[in-house]
């Protein structure tokens, strides 16, 4: 079972994201926050990173390349989801590390076909 880390400050979307991916047979470990999805990723070792660019703390974008510069975390897919949907903002996620983006409000279906391209994308 392949095991997808979902970091969002905002619970219901967490919940949306859990239900939506454990339905397509994904694990999911939560985080709250940056800081937690940093230290999880290290722990859990997730076959992916779905990360939300605005967060208190540690936004996504930090978040992001700490992971792609850590050795531990580099070769993990990362996935942002933010509602920032200009061309000059995908471009910062992309160029923090990210491998792909995709933007608020996302449909569950949209969301696990992403995670799913990505995924087999990096087998």
């Amino acid at each position: 079972m392949q095991k997808i880390l979902v970091c969002d400050d905002d619970a219901n979307i967490r919940n949306i994201m859990d239900f939506s991916l454990e339905a397509e047979g994904f694990q999911v470990v939560e985080a709250p926050d940056g800081d937690a999805a940093l230290r999880l990723a290290v722990t859990e070792q997730p076959d992916l990173v779905l990360l939300d660019v605005m967060m208190p703390g540690n936004d996504g974008l930090t978040v992001c390349r700490h992971l792609k510069e850590n050795p531990a975390t580099k070769h993990i897919p990362v996935l942002l989801l933010t509602a920032r949907s200009s061309k000059a903002d995908r471009e910062a996620g992309l160029a923090a590390g990210a491998d792909d983006y995709i933007t608020k409000p996302f449909s569950p279906q949209r969301l696990v076909d992403k995670v799913t391209e990505l995924l087999g994308a990096h087998n």
